[in-house]
């Protein structure tokens, strides 16, 4: 049987054991804390037993004193309350022992899991997002990926503290409760544990019954951490028109989903587990009937012979209950696994050649041949596009929704290689430069540019965090910045709000101009930053687009004519193909789709197509 994801059980677990191994000294010592408790309460159990031996004795002439430990017998001397009170004092110490072992098996468990397993899993995953191409991003929905980082990652986790150590401590408890259990009878010891093979098969099948619900119960917790995120991010939407109580329904219908398949691994689990413990009850019930018939033939004594055999019973029962519980837990483990896994195997598509060339300055000649692309196997975005970018040059992109332009912009840095051609920076193809060193040449400007909840100067320097202040401030006054910076309370150390929500769009756009010339790029991407900028504030954004330009090859998706006209180059796209190419006086002569876009345009609307489209929908 597979999990989803095509891992085999086989392979899941001993992956996860692997894992478990690089614990190893912090397994090693919650074990060892974990046996010095059992020793002591076995050395405890049997004092009890000898305490009621003693008692028996003192109230009958005919019996002998009873050993004490190891064969040692009460001093003739001693009185039965004296025996009785080294007795005491003896589990009381044991106790107060037993107690700190477990003070100290608790902490080292919780330093083990979450101060190390836990972080070094988050930050496996977290590291191997940030190398994982837009494709699977592409793919994949926020609240999985989300849900994956954190509670698929605390599954993961349980598998040291909730089955491996558990089933270790559990296997050694049951070694030393089965030898003292047949130290004391042998036959006794068989006869109560006769049901044990019953439950091992009750907890195989009971695991192979609730796999594939903890695994259907993960993809509906994904689905509702979507739809919070969804809602949370598009709150002003729900608000504007009124959805508060079809979005309230919605997401209650999801929560009630969870519900609903958590209810019915309740229900099993709730069956299962009292099942258990009545089979367990069982060897109570023989105990009493065959181990009362052996105390009172002589058999056994009464205190370290049935009592304790009693106790000795009743946490074997609890050991064999216990691995119910870890039975359900190790498929909440394997179901958490197979998506961790899922994450940390996903390969790398976009990645650096052993001898990656890496550039320091480069000269900014861009040049695209044959290039096709596909975001998926079934949808092509770019076709056999070819055209040449000198250095210095402005390339204005224009074509309708789904034309290819994001998708174009999308190629320069890299977050996605071409299906097919090649595009040159300098003379060298993109996959032969190292990528830290091409991303370094190009700045970009999305259409909703995201800021981060810190200072506007951290903003700024968030590609140069070494930056000093003197170029952060000019970079912001390239970008027409500077001016409303100055006139926050804080200046540029006033906080930005989550997605910068105190911000104008026009003080987030030209922000982001200034984050992207911050690292003085030879490449400039600006895709539609002007769509979303009220008409009022277009000619600050755009005298800072023109000052950012200056000097460099830049690539910039426009649909407002003044835009258009300041580039030296005009690429038009339709269905991923160059259908012109050329300066603005030139296509406007040519009498195409660009002349009759310019001709149909009234003042202040945008040409086709506008506002241009994000990457996930070219």
């Amino acid at each position: 049987m597979k999990t989803k994801g095509e891992y085999p059980i086989k392979k899941l677990v001993l992956r996860l054991l692997r894992m478990s191994w690089k614990y190893r000294t912090g397994c090693i010592v919650v074990l060892a804390l974990t046996m010095l408790q059992l020793g002591l309460a076995l050395a405890a159990l049997g004092l009890t037993g000898l305490g009621i031996d003693i008692i028996h004795a003192a109230t009958d002439s005919t019996k002998e004193p009873p050993d004490w430990l190891f064969g040692f017998r009460i001093p003739s001397a001693w009185s039965p309350m004296q025996g009785l009170f080294a007795v005491g004092s003896m589990i009381l110490a044991f106790a107060l022992m037993k107690m700190l072992a477990a003070i100290g098996g608790t902490i080292a468990v919780n330093q083990l899991v979450q101060a190390q397993i836990v972080v070094d899993l988050r930050s496996q995953v977290f590291h191997k997002l940030q190398h994982l191409s837009f494709r699977f991003f592409d793919r994949g929905a926020t609240g999985s990926i989300i849900n994956r980082v954190t509670g698929d990652v605390q599954a993961v986790r349980s598998f040291v503290d909730g089955v491996v150590l558990p089933l270790m401590a559990v296997g050694i408890s049951l070694v030393f409760y089965l030898y003292y259990m047949l130290h004391i009878h042998v036959a006794l010891t068989l006869v109560c544990l006769a049901t044990t093979p019953v439950l091992w098969i009750m907890a195989i099948r009971f695991s192979r019954l609730v796999r594939p619900a903890y695994q259907r119960n993960r993809e509906l917790v994904d689905k509702m951490i979507l739809r919070l995120a969804e809602t949370i991010q598009g709150i002003a939407v729900v608000k504007c028109f009124a959805r508060d109580k079809e979005e309230l329904a919605r997401f209650e219908v999801t929560a009630e989903n969870v519900r609903t398949q958590q209810q019915w691994i309740f229900r099993r689990v709730s069956i299962f587990t009292p099942t258990i413990g009545f089979l367990t009850q069982l060897n109570l019930f023989i105990l009493l009937l065959y181990g009362g018939w052996l105390v009172m033939h002589g058999a056994i004594p009464l205190g370290t012979g049935l009592v304790v055999f009693a106790s000795l019973l009743g946490n074997f029962s609890a050991q064999v209950n216990q691995i119910a519980q870890i039975s359900n837990t190790i498929q909440q483990c394997l179901t958490g696994a197979s998506r961790v896994f899922e994450v940390l195997d996903t390969p790398v598509e976009v990645t650096n050649k052993p001898e990656a060339v890496r550039i320091t300055q480069a000269i900014g000649d861009v040049r695209f041949e044959n290039v096709s692309f596909q975001y998926r196997d079934d949808s092509s975005a770019l076709h056999g596009v070819s055209f040449h970018a000198p250095p210095g040059s402005i390339t204005a992109i224009l074509g309708a929704t789904g034309s290819g332009k994001s998708a174009l912009l999308s190629l320069l840095p890299r977050f996605y290689d071409p299906t097919a051609g090649k595009i040159l920076l300098d003379g060298v193809d993109l996959r032969d430069i190292d990528l830290s060193c091409l991303r370094r040449q190009v700045g970009i400007v999305f259409q909703e540019s995201f800021l981060f909840s810190t200072s506007i100067a951290d903003n700024i320097a968030f590609g140069n965090p070494e930056a000093t202040r003197d170029k952060i401030e000019a970079a912001a006054k390239i970008a027409q910045a500077h001016e409303f910076i100055m006139e926050m309370p804080e200046r540029y150390d006033s906080q930005v709000q989550e997605s910068g929500n105190n911000l104008s769009g026009g003080q987030r756009q030209r922000l982001a101009i200034a984050r992207a010339l911050l690292l003085e790029p030879r490449i400039l991407l600006l895709d539609d930053p002007t769509s979303a900028i009220d008409p009022q504030t277009e000619h600050e954004i755009l005298d800072a687009m023109g000052n950012a330009m200056r000097g460099r090859t830049t690539f910039v998706v426009a649909h407002r004519l003044s835009t258009l006209r300041r580039a030296d180059h005009v690429l038009v796209l339709e269905k991923g193909q160059i259908i012109e190419f050329g300066t603005h006086n030139e296509l406007m002569a040519a009498h195409g789709l660009y002349s009759h876009a310019i001709g149909a345009q009234l003042p202040g609307q945008d040409l086709i197509g506008a506002p241009t489209e994000s990457s996930d929908n070219e």
